[in-house]
């Protein structure tokens, strides 16, 4: 058998009996894709199956508010995907009439639809015969060829395209897909595959050169950036002060705690002095508690975060800050980074907000 007969015929024994491989759908299977990029399929499906469950179709979908998007993403990550997302939906309606595009020419219009995702919609709902090329496919092709170019470059991108396109079988591409990405997921792991009981292993470069731990080759991204963060938790009457954060960084439309963000790390019981701080909240401040500090990671960002719990504060500041206060009940429907609704989880047991 050829590279695309063994992996069909490993992923006819393998393969996992996921939501989205039992339809044909354009829609939902967008909505596996998008979810499931830069996700474990263990986190992720049951987020799907909220989506499915509550948007059956784009219709359903385009007419959601963005808060209520992003309320069900909430503790996804990369939220940026979810707004994306409520835009495509309300573009197929628009230009669409509502009937999701199966063509990759068309998907690739759509926003936050790329290379990669056209191929895998078009190739999964219409068989068209487009190469998917995901993390997965690039680990496995590279091994199996040894390959040593680095799969985030310009070059090493076309370079496997090209060959996975090669490679496919055109009389079932959405299946020989499938089972690419399905082969490089649970057969050529990242790390400690099973090289003894692998199909491939006898024509398999890396096996062959001992470079399994050597391939993909990756260039190194962007420098992490570290920010401080201190969040402020000011309640009263059982209402807790919060504010929606605006565009143009993370976490876009999210609610939060207000945020003082510094360059360098600071005391709590310095930062209460600082100017900033005292027009906010006034100068006759107490600190109740601290929580943190506590690291968030982010793709190229590393917080380093407290929670300041203050009493005998000013609230001459609301206004300016567009901040406002919300109780236990209004906050089960605020969009919250996950680094917040953590933090709620045993605040609201311990103050019983």
């Amino acid at each position: 058998m050829n590279f695309a007969q063994e992996i069909i015929a490993w992923y006819q024994l393998h393969k996992r009996d996921l939501p989205w491989r039992n339809t044909r759908d354009p829609y939902i299977i967008w909505l596996s894709e998008i979810i499931m990029q830069q996700t474990r399929v263990e986190q992720g499906t049951p987020y799907f199956n909220r989506f499915a469950e509550n948007y059956p179709t784009v219709a359903d979908f385009a007419y959601a508010s963005e808060d209520e998007i992003l309320k069900l993403w909430q503790g996804l990550g990369y939220y940026s995907r979810g707004r994306n997302m409520h835009h495509t939906a309300q573009m197929v309606m628009e230009d669409h009439a509502g009937y999701f595009p199966k063509t990759y020419d068309q998907l690739i219009k759509l926003k936050g639809v790329g290379e990669y995702t056209a191929a895998a919609i078009a190739s999964f709902s219409a068989n068209e015969p487009k190469a998917v090329v995901d993390g997965n496919v690039f680990r496995l092709l590279s091994r199996y060829f040894g390959i040593d170019v680095p799969i985030n470059s310009g070059k090493g991108k076309v370079l496997f395209t090209d060959l996975a396109n090669e490679l496919m079988d055109k009389s079932q591409p959405g299946t020989y897909n499938q089972a690419a990405m399905e082969f490089g997921s649970l057969q050529c792991k990242p790390k400690n595959p099973d090289c003894g009981i692998c199909p491939l292993q006898l024509n398999c470069q890396a096996y062959t050169l001992n470079k399994i731990n050597d391939l993909p080759v990756k260039l190194k991204t962007t420098k992490i950036r570290d920010r401080y963060f201190y969040y402020i938790v000011a309640a009263k009457n059982k209402h807790i002060l919060m504010h929606k954060r605006g565009a143009n960084d993370i976490w876009q439309n999210l609610h939060q705690l207000p945020l003082f963000e510094t360059a360098t790390a600071v005391k709590a019981k310095d930062l209460i002095f600082t100017d900033s701080f005292t027009k906010c909240f006034g100068d006759k401040v107490n600190i109740l508690s601290v929580t943190g500090p506590v690291k968030h990671i982010l793709s190229h960002q590393k917080l380093h975060t407290q929670f300041i719990e203050i009493e005998n504060f000013s609230e001459q500041f609301l206004e300016e800050n567009s901040w406002f206060y919300a109780n236990s009940e209004d906050l089960e429907l605020l969009a919250q980074p996950k680094l917040i609704f953590e933090f709620f989880k045993n605040f609201i047991k311990l103050r019983h907000i």
